[in-house]
């Protein structure tokens, strides 16, 4: 038992054991390449149209359902890109993790922590998103228009914001305003 432990342990140098035989076994059967895609598709549309009620009888929806699944994997996107998010994945939680785990530790009961991991969470998906996007629509138009001009997309919503915080309509009665009531989140809480 010992030796199968360590042979575990060094998956990368020596194959894994049983258990990485099992799991590279299932891997060329194609279990994580089509198999799990196909229920996590047939599962999520059969359960979006469960709750939307589109159609009365639970069959339709489960063929509907089957349909779609089976329609996603008849080429290689939908495995390339579900094999290249959900490592990236994995590896995002962690660092969320860590610094949920660091927050918590050298700031408790800090009311700002929450808004700084969100932020920090919010990154991680969209850094997540766009690489496991451009390495499965390789040689998109869309995404090399994206590379391209990106400063000057994030330039023009800039100014966009701009504009729109300037030429709003403002109340006429002189208040005295706080950074908590232009952006909420700085609000501090009631003591």
């Amino acid at each position: 038992m010992l030796k199968d432990l360590i042979l575990l342990q060094t998956f990368t140098y020596t194959g894994g054991g049983q258990f990485g035989n099992f799991i590279q076994g299932l891997s060329q059967f194609g279990f994580f390449s089509y198999m799990l895609p196909f229920l996590l598709i047939f599962t999520l549309i059969y359960g979006i149209l469960l709750k939307a009620k589109f159609f009365e009888k639970n069959a339709i929806n489960a063929v509907i359902a089957l349909a779609i699944a089976l329609i996603a994997l008849q080429f290689d996107v939908v495995p390339i890109f579900f094999s290249s998010i959900f490592p990236k994945l994995g590896i995002g939680l962690a660092v969320i993790l860590v610094i949920l785990v660091l927050m918590g530790l050298f700031l408790p009961d800090q009311a700002w922590v929450g808004y700084v991991l969100f932020g920090v969470s919010a990154i991680i998906v969209l850094v997540i998103l766009y690489q496991s996007s451009a390495q499965t629509l390789i040689g998109s138009s869309v995404l090399f228009w994206l590379e391209r001009y990106w400063p000057v997309l994030a330039g023009a919503v800039f100014v966009i914001i701009v504009i729109v915080l300037l030429t709003r309509e403002r109340d006429t009665t002189p208040t005295q305003r706080t950074l908590g009531d232009v952006l909420p989140f700085f609000r501090y809480p009631d003591a």
